[in-house]
């Protein structure tokens, strides 16, 4: 049984190019026979069917009826499936099944049905009965598996894409497939049921109106504006809809059924020229010579090579499939494409927003329930298609197509979640950027911003951004997700720093932080966390990631020579405290040598106790006992109480460098 739902959008592609032409409704009667609702089932009249065997389930009491009785509701539960009807689908199904309707198909259709309402285990649990008598079944095991993934999906994190109701462009019908005209993307065309539609007659498959093409233009302030039929002789009594425009919005590709009487009806492509801002009657274009297949949905490639669209032809993979045909050689250009897109559920609604990246509905691809929106990437070398669902929000339990892309990552679709009648809507979607920073302070080794730093960042992805810092020192530059990036700050009067780092990959908001200490030219430098063994020269194992720092600074910083001097406390005779002081400064050389500095570029000195510390603002915030610019000499420490004479002492006990030349040159 060929799977059919409502909606112009599905059921033209599905069921109507199968239908004979339907001259003239079922009169009303005030009893329907069970053989009067199988006839408008089978002239897919579903609306009508569906009215007509709830009054045949309802009086169907005797207890040797229920066999019967299965079998109208399985009959009830496919009129409200292919109305997108999914609950009443579902309850009317388990009415078969308790009634034991003797078709494992109807847990097949319960199985969507309870996808279709986002009630993943429960299908789950139909299909996997279902597969007890069909094992092989693909399109069980594809909605097995999207039940499951759906399932385990609600728990996760949600992707960043934000989704909301188009209501401007919504009526109380069904509204759906939109498109921008141009690349101006002031123009939303769609295809509406709403009731002031061209015609009066009602469809007998869905009771609404039978659908037009509207238009949505933005007024001179951007703002979106209520939604007019297109101007022209595009709309009739006929169903038209799904459309698709060349490049230079000139010409538009659109579906129609086509109603002839004594005929079926014909479910096909058109084209209609725009005139200004009126538009042509359509005219039929030519895809192949098959009259008996359905050809729908087209989306013309950007650059106008070809018109992709959907289609149940023979050559396809199983429901309905799409193709592609070459509009500039359309003789033998016809081609499937293939396995990676089509399934043998239906695949349709083709958008090709460039030359290798394609969005369609499937609901043979594992999904969330109903049609779903996927992303097809095609390789470098053009023969394979990469097939990945948009996740949620973008999609829903219900149907969920007719993707457009306006400016960046944004634009519109259709989708008919949480509508119990299953009428589509528009709704809009964006990707907001990510924003991905890093910022921080330039300061000197006193925690003072250094004026007029510079601040260079070089990506591996070949970005290169230059920044000077404010005044109060701080600085801030965008990123870009897993990019390897070199930073190097520097300033007149002082050495240049640099720092490497990588940003991660995660899809989220993020402001990396790091701060750049630079060194004064003109006055020594505090190296800090060099620690010695007591009374000894003899560097400890804690002081090698500051040496290893220092050593880097250097090699950032060619050209410059230093001393370093190694200073004392108080305690101790000034000729072991100089003895002292000068080994220790040689350990340090020692070790930067063997990281590889130039010897020539190092000198070392012994101070002792010579050269007591100055109390700096940055010692002051870190020891607010001693005022700034206070000498830590003998004479004052001993002024203090002990606990703050060993403070005092610690703070004279230090290693420092100072830059001798700038114009070292190693050859």
């Amino acid at each position: 049984m060929k799977r059919i739902h409502s909606h112009f959008h599905i059921r033209v592609l599905y069921f109507l190019l199968l239908l004979p032409a339907l001259l003239a409704g079922m009169s009303a009667c005030k009893s329907v026979k069970l053989s009067d609702a199988d006839a408008q089932l089978e002239r897919g009249e579903f609306n009508d069917a569906a009215k007509s065997y709830r009054k045949i389930y309802n009086r169907l009491t005797k207890r040797e009826e229920r066999p019967l009785r299965g079998e109208v509701a399985f009959k009830l539960a496919t009129c409200h499936r292919r109305l997108n009807q999914a609950s009443r689908a579902s309850a009317a199904y388990q009415n078969a099944i308790r009634y034991e309707y003797p078709d494992s198909m109807a847990f097949y259709w319960l199985g969507r049905s309870l996808q279709a309402e986002g009630k993943y285990m429960q299908a789950a649990a139909a299909y996997r009965t279902f597969l007890e008598w069909q094992p092989d079944n693909l399109l069980a095991k594809e909605g097995l598996k999207g039940s499951l993934r759906a399932e385990a999906a609600k728990k996760d994190k949600k992707t960043r894409y934000v989704v909301k109701n188009a209501k401007i462009f919504n009526s109380r019908r069904a509204d759906f497939a939109p498109m921008y005209l141009d690349k101006s993307y002031d123009q939303l065309y769609f295809t509406t049921t709403n009731e002031k539609v061209t015609g009066t007659n009602r469809s007998e498959i869905t009771g609404m109106k039978k659908s037009d093409i509207w238009v949505s233009k933005k007024n001179e302030r951007g703002e979106w504006q209520r939604p007019e039929a297109v101007e022209g002789e595009l709309n009739s009594e006929m169903d038209e809809g799904i459309v698709s425009f060349s490049s230079d919005g000139q010409t538009m590709y659109l579906t129609m059924a086509r109603r002839v009487p004594d005929a079926n009806t014909s479910v096909e492509i058109y084209t209609s020229r725009r005139s200004d801002a009126t538009w042509s009657a359509p005219q039929k274009l030519d895809i192949t010579a098959d009259t008996l297949s359905a050809v729908g949905h087209p989306a013309v490639s950007p650059d106008g090579t070809y018109l992709y669209f959907t289609s149940d032809m023979p050559g396809g993979f199983g429901g309905k499939d799409i193709w592609r045909i070459n509009l500039k050689e359309r003789a033998g250009s016809l081609e499937n494409l293939g396995p990676q897109i089509n399934t043998p559920g239906d695949e349709m609604f083709p958008y090709m927003r460039n030359d290798s990246t394609m969005y369609f509905s499937s609901d043979g691809h594992p999904g969330f329930g109903g049609l779903d929106l996927f992303t097809a990437r095609l390789n470098s070398t053009g023969d394979f298609w990469s097939v990945e669902n948009m996740g949620l929000p973008m999609n829903s339990p219900g149907d969920d197509f007719g993707i457009t892309f306006g400016e960046g990552e944004s634009g519109f679709f259709s989708s008919n979640r949480g509508d119990g009648k299953g009428y589509d809507h528009i709704y809009s979607f964006e990707l907001p950027e990510l924003k991905i920073t890093i910022s921080g302070w330039v300061v000197d080794k006193d925690d003072e911003p250094v004026p007029n730093a510079v601040i260079r960042i070089v990506g591996d992805d070949g970005s290169n951004q230059k920044e000077v810092a404010r005044d109060d020192g701080s600085f801030k530059f965008r990123l870009e997700r897993g990019v390897k990036y070199v930073m190097l700050a520097g300033a007149p009067g002082y050495l240049n720093v640099k720092q490497e780092f990588e940003s991660d990959d995660e899809e989220a908001d993020a402001d990396y932080g790091v701060d750049f200490v630079l060194a004064a030219i003109n006055k020594p430098q505090v190296v800090e966390n060099i620690f010695y063994d007591f009374d000894k020269a003899t560097l400890r194992p804690e002081s090698k990631e500051a040496l290893d720092e220092m050593a880097r600074m250097l090699a950032d910083n060619p050209n410059v020579t230093i001393e370093m001097g190694s200073h004392t406390d108080r305690k101790g005779s000034d000729e072991y405290n100089d003895r002292l002081s000068e080994r220790r400064a040689k350990s340090v050389v020692d070790y930067l040598i063997s990281a590889g500095v130039d010897p020539r570029r190092l000198t070392w000195k012994g101070y002792g106790e010579s050269q007591p510390k100055r109390v700096t603002k940055r010692i002051n915030k870190e020891f607010p006992q001693f005022e700034e610019d206070t000498v830590l000499d003998e004479a004052f420490i001993e002024s203090l109480d002990p606990e703050q004479q060993e403070v005092a002492d610690q703070i004279n006990r230090r290693t420092e460098f100072q830059v001798t030349s700038t114009t070292f040159d190693m050859y």
